[in-house]
């Protein structure tokens, strides 16, 4: 009787658990503003930091804002792409624009998508699929819910993420991302190898947003690492907002031009 009593009160909390109501990241115009940059994880290897030796000043400070310089000692780097993030180091020192997505009005790719600061990122949830879109220029993430990932994939800017819930958590995994991008603010380079999972859920009773993000990619890193992005709940409708206008009055930004009018 006992032994019976337990496997029914087990079996009815699976079944709560699996009938629990997915988070909703959206509704009453409920938006999502970063709250810093990436930081490791408990247990991950190092993730890129800034190099003590050149020291990063925001902007909108009295001092002189500087660009953000990675630390190319960092262990878990390739050889190539230590060498390549050094060269680019060496060319910022000297004087070269750090361009970043946001800057150059280019996709951002993942977790690239994380670097997107200032503006607001906004949820739309369906049954089948969960749009994130980063308000700055309407940069659009689709997550395909409950499907596999498709066969022969080519890579492209944000890839192919699919995703499910658990529980009180949105589960993505991209796959097919080109090389184009950068993984961080630091402007770390990747391969087409790479594979990003991550896992989105509310904390401090909804008034945040946590991501925690594990990258894998063995042609660039010597080990997966994980880091954790932080968002703050703002309530803030959507708008749109073009970023390229204007921007080449001042700097070359290389944002992406048309080679032939549309009309």
């Amino acid at each position: 009787m006992r032994g019976c009593a337990l496997a029914g009160l087990l079996g009815a909390a699976a079944t709560a658990m699996a009938q629990q109501a997915p988070p909703d990241f959206s509704s009453n115009n409920t938006a999502w503003v970063s709250a810093g940059d990436l930081a490791a994880a408990p247990g991950s290897p190092p993730i890129m930091r800034n190099d003590p030796a050149h020291r990063y000043v925001p902007n909108n400070t009295a001092e002189q804002p500087t660009y953000r310089i990675g630390d190319v000692s960092n262990p878990n780097l390739k050889p190539w792409v230590r060498e390549r993030m050094k060269k680019d180091n060496d060319e910022v020192l000297a004087g070269k624009i750090a361009f970043t997505a946001r800057q150059s009005c280019m996709p951002a790719g993942v977790p690239g998508f994380f670097t997107f600061a200032v503006r607001p990122v906004h949820f739309v949830q369906t049954p089948k699929e969960v749009l994130i879109i980063y308000s700055g220029d309407e940069q659009v993430r689709h997550v395909y819910l409950d499907v596999p990932h498709s066969p022969n994939l080519k890579p492209s800017w944000y890839g192919e993420s699919v995703g499910h819930y658990e529980g009180d958590t949105l589960v993505v995994d991209t796959i097919a991302l080109n090389d184009r991008t950068f993984v961080d603010n630091f402007r770390t380079p990747h391969s087409d190898k790479i594979h990003v999972t991550e896992r989105f859920r509310m904390t401090d009773g909804g008034k945040t947003m946590e991501v925690n993000v594990r990258v894998e990619d063995p042609d660039a890193f010597n080990d997966p690492w994980s880091a954790i992005k932080r968002y703050r709940r703002v309530t803030e409708p959507f708008t749109e907002e073009v970023c390229a206008e204007n921007n080449q009055h001042l700097f070359d930004y290389h944002i992406p031009v048309a080679q032939k009018v549309d009309f």
